[in-house]
């Protein structure tokens, strides 16, 4: 049996652009990704902090450093720039994988720089 687990999570990151005309997707800045392991394409679940909405799109790589989080799209009627989300994607993982497995929560300042990377368990991880 599989498991579908928490991989990781963006906390309270801010919008930064809402593009209707782009074809679809979620830029988030380089930085972000590779202190949460996410990937771009990968599929993530957005949730709005501010109005509740919770919506689905895939990530695209934005420039490293620029702290930007773009909602392109149908996805850009879903929040206003400035407004807070947390990015989450999860993953499958067997029985065995679930017992050892820890998301990687990755927390934020105002600008969307990474601040600290941790798992559930509260263990920091390096952001390079």
């Amino acid at each position: 049996m599989l498991l579908t687990l928490l991989q990781a999570k963006l906390h309270r990151v801010r919008v930064t652009q809402a593009d209707l005309d782009y074809e679809g997707s979620c830029g988030i800045d380089e930085a972000l990704l590779e202190a949460s392991g996410l990937r771009p394409n990968q599929y993530i679940e957005l949730y709005n902090v501010n109005n509740g909405e919770r919506f689905a799109t895939y990530i695209i790589k934005a420039p490293r450093g620029s702290g930007d989080i773009s909602l392109n799209g149908a996805a850009a009627r879903k929040a206003m720039v400035g407004d807070l989300l947390i990015i989450c994607a999860y993953s499958q993982y067997t029985e065995a994988e679930a017992e050892r497995h820890e998301p990687v929560v990755v927390l934020v300042d105002e600008r969307n720089q990474p601040l600290a990377a941790k798992s559930r368990a509260g263990q920091s991880l390096s952001i390079a």
